[in-house]
Parts: structure tokens; sequence; C-alpha cells
């Protein structure tokens, strides 16, 4: 038995690049980079902040979904999972590419400024942040801060 699966959060690095093919599939890319703490060790050694990119590759409903509304600097949650491959370039060098063949991408509060920043000044942002794997945007849940007619008493 085996399991082939990737969960990452991060920031979109550029806009997708989305292409149509003559059967009307379409194929969106982007790169997405995820960022590990720098912390400090009981010695007093720093460790630096580590950034990796992944290069992300979305198909069939959830291209809809990312051409609309995914833009450089959006946070985002990327469900799926890990794929190589190589192929040989215009100078005949074997090239190796790892991207992760995205089966979910939905919007990701971080919380932080930055994010809630870029998500706010891309066009026509809607106030919902998922997208289900249909590709459809829904709501976030409400937090109890939301409904200010609730009575309960904790």
């Amino acid at each position: 038995m085996s399991l082939n699966k990737v969960i990452l959060i991060g920031n979109v690095g550029k806009d997708p690049d989305v292409r149509y093919f003559d059967s009307g599939a379409a194929i969106a890319n982007f790169p997405m980079a995820t960022s590990e703490r720098g912390y400090k060790l009981s010695n007093g050694t720093e460790v630096p902040e580590r950034t990796e990119w992944h290069n992300i590759v979305v198909r069939r409903d959830q291209v809809s979904f990312v051409e609309k509304w995914v833009r450089k600097g959006s946070s985002v949650y990327v469900e799926g999972k890990i794929r190589s491959r190589n192929y040989d370039d215009q100078a005949g060098i074997k090239r190796y590419v790892t991207e992760i063949y995205a089966d979910r991408v939905e919007f990701f509060n971080t919380g932080n400024r930055q994010g809630a920043e870029a998500q706010s000044t891309a066009p026509d942002r809607p106030a919902q942040t998922k997208a289900e794997p249909s590709g459809q945007i829904t709501e976030p849940p409400l937090s109890s801060t939301d409904n200010e007619s609730d009575d309960l008493p904790f």
C-alpha cells in the first residue's frame, strides 16, 4: 500500500498561466512559496527562515476558479499529488521537474496583514474565501462574533 498526497499552505508567486487546448481542456500553472520560520537553538545559533518554491499544476474543474480568483500574493491551500518528470531542453540537456498536481485549491486566511491586503487588492474579489473541489465558491463558517444576537451565556 502507498499514498501520494501533498498538502501545502503558502503564497502564490505570480499570476497563474492558463492554457486552453483544442479539445476544450484547460490547465493552469503557478509557482507557490512555502516558508519554515527561522529559530534560535539553545546554544544561540540562528537558523534562518527557509523558503521552498513549488510548481503547482491545476486541471479540470479547478482551472476556472484559479483563472478567475487566484493572483500573485494570494494565500492558498493546495492539496494534491507530487509528480516528477524529465525532458530534453533545446540544447539536448536532460531536465528534471517536480510538480504538484492539485486536486483542490482554496483561499487560506493567514490572518496576517500582507496576505489580506494582497487578496483585497484583486479585482472583484468576493467576500467568500473558500473553493470546493467543484470550483464553486462557498462562504466561510460564521464565527461567534459574526452573530451579535447570539444569547448563549458563554
